[in-house]
Order: C-alpha cells, then sequence, then structure tokens
C-alpha cells in the first residue's frame, strides 16, 4: 500500500467506516448487553414458572432475554449452603444487577456485596430480616418483592384448625436452614397455644427427609400439619401433597400447586406475580434507576385454595363459610 493511500484511510472518521471494518474491542463494547444474574435457592425446573414471570416483567420494563439483556443463573438444587458461594461468584462475573429469589438467597445476596444492585424476593419482612432499612426508602444496595407468607403461620393453622376441629395434635413442618424458619415456629406455636391445642415440629432440610417427617408425625398422633414457607417445599409440592394424602393428614401450604396437586388447602400470595414485580425493578434498575430509592412493592393479594376432591377422600366436610370464602375450589 502506497503511503498516500494509508494517509487517506487512516483519516477516515470511524462513524464512516462500514461495521465489519471496526476494531473487534470497539464492537464487542458497543454490543454488550447488561447481565442480569439471578441466584436461586433450588433448580431452574422447579421454578420455571416463577422465571417465565420474571422474563414477563423485564419484558415490561424494555429488556427481552437474548435480544437485549442476559440472564446468568445460579441455582444452589436445594442446598443453602452453597449460597454465599453462588453470590459470590455473580458478583466477580461483574454482573450489573443480582436478582435473589427466595429468603435463603437475598440473605447470601445481600453478604456478598454493598454495591452491587440487587433485587430480591422475600416471603417475610425484609427490615426484620435485616435487608433494608425500611419499606419506603431502602437505602443501599437492596430493593425487591416482600410476601406475607411468612406472617400467615398463625392464619393457616387456624384455617385447618377449623375444618378438623375434634383433633387436638397437629404437626408443622420446617427447614431450621431457612432464615424464617424461627419466626414460622414461634408464631405457630403462639396460635397453637391460643386455640388450646398441641403442636409437633418436624424438621426436612431435603426431600429424603419428607416420608420420615411424615411417619414421625403420625406415630406422635399429629392429625394435621401445617408447612412452614420454603422454597425447597415450593419446589416438591407434588410431593408433600401426596404423601398428606398417604398418610391421612389434611395439610395446607401457601401456594396453589400444593392444592391442585391433592394437597388440602393452600393459603398465601400468588407463586408468579412477585416475581413479575421483581423483574420490573430489574429492568427499572438496569435503565439506570437506584435500588436503594425504589420502595419495597408489598404483595398483599392472599388466596385460598381448598381442594374438595380431597377433602371427599380425607373424609372431612369442609364448612360452607370456609368454600364460600375459597378463591378457588379445586374439584
Amino acid at each position: 500500500m502506497r503511503r498516500r493511500d494509508f494517509i487517506k484511510i487512516a483519516f477516515v472518521p470511524a462513524t464512516a467506516w462500514p461495521l465489519s471494518a471496526w476494531p473487534v474491542s470497539a464492537w464487542a463494547q458497543k454490543a454488550k448487553k447488561p447481565v442480569v444474574g439471578l441466584l436461586g435457592s433450588t433448580s431452574a425446573e422447579a421454578y420455571a414458572s416463577r422465571v417465565a414471570s420474571v422474563r414477563k416483567g423485564l419484558s415490561e420494563a424494555g429488556f427481552v432475554e437474548g435480544q437485549n439483556v442476559t440472564i446468568e443463573s445460579r441455582w444452589a438444587d436445594g442446598h443453602y449452603e452453597r449460597l454465599p458461594e453462588l453470590a459470590t461468584d455473580l458478583v466477580r462475573s461483574k454482573v450489573d444487577v443480582i436478582l435473589a429469589i427466595t429468603t435463603p438467597a437475598a440473605v447470601a445476596a445481600k453478604a456478598a456485596t454493598t454495591t452491587l444492585p440487587v433485587v430480591f424476593e422475600v416471603g417475610a419482612d425484609p427490615v426484620k430480616l435485616g435487608l433494608v432499612e425500611s419499606l419506603n426508602k431502602p437505602g443501599g444496595n437492596l430493593t425487591g418483592v416482600s410476601l406475607l407468607n411468612v406472617e400467615l403461620g398463625a392464619k393457616r393453622l387456624e384455617l385447618l384448625y377449623g375444618v378438623v376441629p375434634p383433633a387436638t395434635i397437629f404437626g408443622l413442618l420446617i427447614n431450621p436452614t431457612n432464615s424464617n424458619a424461627e419466626t414460622i415456629s414461634k408464631d405457630v406455636k403462639a396460635a397453637a397455644k391460643e386455640l388450646g391445642i398441641q403442636i409437633h415440629v418436624q424438621h426436612a432440610t431435603n426431600e429424603a427427609d419428607f416420608e420420615p417427617a411424615f411417619a414421625s408425625l403420625r406415630e406422635l398422633g399429629v392429625r394435621a400439619l401445617v408447612i412452614g414457607t420454603d422454597p425447597l417445599f415450593n419446589a416438591s409440592s407434588e410431593r408433600l401433597a401426596s404423601l398428606s394424602l398417604r398418610y391421612v393428614m389434611p395439610s395446607v401450604y401457601q401456594y396453589r400447586p400444593f392444592a391442585a396437586a391433592g394437597g388440602l388447602m393452600s393459603y398465601g400470595d400468588s407463586s408468579t406475580e412477585p416475581f413479575r414485580q421483581a423483574g420490573i425493578y430489574v429492568g427499572r434498575i438496569l435503565k439506570g434507576e437506584k435500588p436503594g430509592e425504589l420502595a419495597i412493592q408489598q404483595s398483599t393479594k392472599v388466596e385460598l385454595i381448598v381442594n374438595l376432591t380431597t377433602a371427599k377422600t380425607l373424609g372431612i366436610r369442609l364448612p360452607t363459610a370456609l368454600t364460600a370464602r375459597a378463591d378457588e375450589i379445586v374439584d
């Protein structure tokens, strides 16, 4: 190439270059998509419908996975002790926002970073959990969606007591590795005392613990069971519903999939809507808003789902007042 021709090329404005002629590093920078680091307590399969709701929220905020945003996931597969390491890995990967699904994931994300934006979905009061300073002004680098599910433990016991009134011995199943376990246990025990009934607490930290827990409760004379709020239990609704039928133990849990799978009742928040709201918040942060200035979204809609077929199978006559107030009856 002659020197005169080289000088002409060298001084052509960069904006006039065809895309194929751009330096690789400059083009890569221009094409870079923001990355959302999703931190989950269970598995992608178990939370597929919830992640779909996250994507819906993101799209409402203007972000579509594969087009202008990338989602990089880390799942603990029910081993909550892995969450701190997974959260740290996302921080090292330099994602733009961490979306922490469930309370254990949110606690791990908060411990992993004080600067990277974090959006959480939790089933308890985030102020009491120490995640944020206040609901209206979270401060710091965290915000998200809060559900009522942990606080509804006592109400679930009351509902269950109302359909099996002769029973005086009830059970509570919790995952002791979840930071909300103590709160659930305390609230349900207090409600049991008010009702004048006994409560036996059983622990389950993985799916293999489920059947031994039901068998132990049956040996203790437990007639009905409240299942505590936990991601592992969310992912195992069908298994828990099946065991409640096998052990003839009327049970109540928080989400509709439990009642739909054969559990007697579910009482709690929507299993998908809070995740859509979390997705919207992630999108707003990607557009430049600060998490500390985004008030906590409080999901207050509570649904009562009753499985009439299961009630008949267990020989339970549901009170008319209960079926009348139910949002849905599975028959």
